[in-house]
């Protein structure tokens, strides 16, 4: 495994993008366990993105105008939800239990974050074949092993921003003014990643 493929998918990874806001987010609203389940969440997103990328489903989704637009708009309709329950979410303010929100639920929100992000899918046909030899075999190995170690990395770097976001959390919530105005700095940044997607 070369130095480069690890520098460039640690630097794919502390790139801001949906993953990191919405594990931020979940940091801040939730806590400490939200967020580490958020950051997991995001990383098993990868997995469909990946299973793409080896069986060859991702050049349909380069190649086809029409299914790559199908993808994106509805990644981006989920960015303007995301937005929305962000604004809505009134659990933050509420110390009592904030901890205790569902894990199923975190996790679906984030794999829904990266599932619908056609740009992922594309990233992964551009990018991991660049460190596969080929034409020989157990090239369908090293893209797993390579893929594995991307997640690792993203779910390590993820979780750690999650973690800053949540250590700062019991001081946030002293000052429902400044959550509030966190909330809307969060929901703000769903519609500008929505639209930055929109016009990709």
């Amino acid at each position: 495994m070369s130095i480069a493929f690890l520098l460039t998918a640690l630097v794919v990874a502390v790139t801001p993008g949906t993953g990191v806001v919405y594990t931020l987010a979940a940091g801040l609203s939730h806590g400490r366990r939200a967020s580490v389940v958020a950051a997991f969440g995001c990383t098993l997103g990868i997995v469909p993105h990946l299973a793409a990328t080896i069986t060859g489903l991702a050049a349909l989704l380069h190649t086809s105008a029409i299914a790559y637009e199908t993808v994106k708009y509805l990644g981006v309709g989920y960015l303007l939800y995301m937005a929305w329950a962000v604004l809505r979410d009134k659990e933050a303010l509420a110390v009592d239990g904030a901890e205790e929100r569902s894990a199923a639920r975190v996790i679906g929100s984030a794999v829904l974050v990266n599932l619908l992000n056609p740009k992922l899918t594309v990233f992964f046909v551009a990018f991991l074949p660049q460190f596969v030899p080929a034409g020989e075999s157990g090239s369908v190995g090293a893209m797993l092993r390579l893929g594995a170690v991307f997640m690792a990395l993203t779910f390590v770097v993820f979780a750690a921003y999650g973690w800053c976001a949540a250590a700062v959390r019991d001081r946030l919530l002293a000052r429902p003014q400044v959550m509030t105005g966190i909330r809307r700095v969060f929901a703000i940044c769903f519609v500008g990643l929505s639209a930055r997607l929109a016009v990709a």
